[in-house]
């Protein structure tokens, strides 16, 4: 990832605008700024959230709060908690998430 023309800035989370992304249940609540080619984004999954899809997306993944799993389309599982992370590259490992209790992470991509 080459990161250039971002000046030094501050965001303060509460003040971006949010979205809200349906899953098969629950829902996504996603605050993003963009830097060039770089998404960055506070998401909240409501608890009982789980994705509607399996994405091939590349990531980097920060469990801020409440618990996540990960499932990989090969079949692996993979649970964060606050203080985990995970990390995947574009077209590596599809995966699709789902969490009981709510998660609140911090993603770039």
């Amino acid at each position: 990832m080459q990161m250039s023309a971002i000046p030094f800035g501050t965001t303060d989370w509460a003040a971006v605008e949010a979205t809200t992304h349906k899953g098969d249940a629950g829902v996504a609540t996603w605050r993003t700024r963009q830097f060039g080619d770089i998404r960055v984004r506070m998401v909240d999954y409501s608890p009982g959230y789980v994705s509607d899809h399996w994405c091939d997306k590349g990531h980097i993944l920060l469990c801020l709060d409440g618990e996540l799993t990960t499932n990989l389309k090969d079949g692996r599982a993979f649970t964060l908690t606050p203080g985990m992370s995970y990390q995947v590259a574009d077209g590596a490992d599809a995966h699709r998430s789902h969490t009981t209790r709510g998660a609140r992470l911090f993603i770039v991509d």
